[in-house]
């Protein structure tokens, strides 16, 4: 035990109570401290929770435990009545105070994080003090405990240094944007908000809580849709958009972690339809284990995207690497390629004539180059095929009639439409003529869905009752999220683990 936390324990605490009229249990005693003394309130408090039952640490410094040995039982934070940790805005030290709020959020420690503007000097200190003190020894409502904040951090999505949009605790979303001229502005996130101008011509706006994970974003100011110059943009929706990702329990899977990392390397390659990229991923060890060969995945992005997607926003080098680190998936590459085939968007763009295009890219010419140029093993049992919404369709088709190709096949929120019968009817007969193939060939089909309120939820319904009547063997599974890209890094975190074993 540290000297401090030694005469705290054994000197101050028993002089105290024994010279003054205090009520001496741990329900009416509280710690806290501000910079170095805001590590040792939270280091010695956390670790004598019999002690106390209110616990503060305002800006703590560098002194302050890492997480897991600040707190490595955290079920025993929860006895407590009050943890409050607070700093301003621009203090250098906020990173040690949102390491520690991340880790009780995962946790699911209740807890206060308090953001207000400021930086490491007494004014953030005197406040901070002010709201733990109005809160102790009295009942207090841990429901509340993420609204009190009266500013967020900047999302990760964010250029360097912008500091909106905001994400504060409870996942509402505060967005300023400076537009003086500006009539109106809006911030569209498939809900639209109104922003409201100051007089210093900034528009800001608080949206409702916003659901895990990654969204799209646009401003619209006078009616136009603009990306936000504070975000990075991201090719989606047709369109390059802003983008926003609001972190939440569970999303480690696709955290950036002290393992070894692959590469995401971006190739040129020459068409029936022309020149188009595709990016590849490469585990850790691909240019030093010169003599190793690798499955394949071929990753497929959704309608309105590219072979950016699954590189950009669906982190997949990430999931990767962390899956491959924790040994529950098997090194491979994944080649994440452009599967748009020049026709028109949408139902009436979307004919078996761009699928037997794109089949043929794939075959033909994406296939051949990649096993060409890197080091692959090139048979059925190790290559897969997967892909979201419009890739799910092109899985469906592609993959089905190549199971001697692609062993496992992977649909995430997708399913033939039932009111298109010209496009469904013939892949339905040639499953039916095929089944036993099919079922042969195939190790794994696996179909994912967002949930009831996945937009393709109802068509992927009514394709696997078709399946069931014409003995096509496939898993399903289903998580919440709707059409969106929270949803499909999880169906690669799920699906990648299930191949070439």
């Amino acid at each position: 035990m540290p000297p401090f936390e030694k005469d705290l324990l054994n000197d101050l605490i028993p002089h105290v109570e024994k010279k003054y009229p205090v009520i001496a249990d741990r329900e009416h005693r509280a710690i806290a401290g501000l910079s170095m003394g805001g590590g040792q309130s939270l280091n010695f408090g956390l670790g004598n929770i019999n002690t106390f039952a209110w616990v503060g640490g305002f800006s703590s410094a560098p002194n302050t435990k890492a997480p897991k040995e600040l707190l490595p039982d955290p079920s025993k934070a929860k006895e407590l009545k009050l943890l409050w940790i607070s700093c301003g805005d621009a203090d250098g030290l906020l990173n040690i105070s949102t390491r520690t709020s991340e880790y009780l959020r995962d946790n699911d420690v209740p807890h206060i994080f308090y953001i207000e503007p400021g930086v490491h000097d007494f004014k953030v200190w005197k406040n901070g003090l002010y709201m733990f003190s109005k809160m102790l020894f009295k009942p207090v409502d841990a429901s509340l405990f993420n609204k009190y904040s009266l500013l967020g951090l900047p999302a990760s999505t964010n250029v360097r240094r912008a500091q909106y949009p905001q994400i504060l605790p409870d996942s509402r979303v505060m967005f300023r944007t400076k537009a003086p001229d500006a009539k109106k502005m809006q911030i569209d996130l498939g809900k639209k908000y109104d922003m409201v101008k100051d007089t210093g011509g900034f528009w800001t706006v608080t949206t409702e809580p916003i659901g895990p994970g990654f969204h799209y974003y646009s401003l619209i100011i006078d009616g136009v849709s603009v990306v936000d110059p504070a975000s990075e943009t991201f090719f989606g929706m047709g369109r390059m958009a802003s983008g926003i990702e609001i972190p939440f329990k569970g999303d480690g899977f696709y955290e950036l972690k002290d393992v070894p990392h692959g590469d995401i390397r971006m190739k040129r390659v020459m068409t029936r339809g022309g020149w188009k990229k595709f990016y590849i991923y490469t585990p850790p060890g691909y240019d030093t284990e010169v003599d190793k060969k690798y499955p394949v995945m071929y990753l497929l992005h959704g309608g309105g995207e590219d072979e950016r997607g699954w590189a950009t926003q669906g982190n997949t080098d990430l999931i990767m690497d962390n899956l491959i680190a924790a040994q529950e998936a098997k090194p491979m590459l994944i080649v994440m390629m452009d599967g748009n085939t020049g026709g028109g968007g949408g139902v009436a763009g979307f004919n078996i004539g761009a699928l037997n295009q794109f089949e043929g890219e794939l075959k033909n010419t994406i296939i051949p180059f990649v096993e060409k140029n890197y080091r692959t093993i090139n048979d059925g049992a190790h290559r897969a095929l997967a892909g979201l919404s419009m890739g799910g369709l092109q899985t469906l088709h592609a993959g089905v009639r190549n199971t001697e190709m692609f062993n496992y096949l992977g649909v995430f929120s997708s399913g033939w439409w039932s009111n298109n019968t010209e496009l469904s009817a013939p892949q339905y007969e040639f499953m039916k003529t095929n089944k036993d193939k099919i079922n042969s060939n195939l190790k794994s089909f696996w179909i994912a869905m967002g949930g009831k309120e996945d937009i393709a939820h109802d068509n992927c319904q009514i394709m696997m009752e078709k399946f069931k009547e014409m003995g096509i063997k496939y898993d399903y599974y289903t998580s919440p999220g709707g059409h969106t890209w929270p949803v499909w890094r999880e169906d690669l975190y799920k699906f990648a683990p299930m191949l070439f074993k």
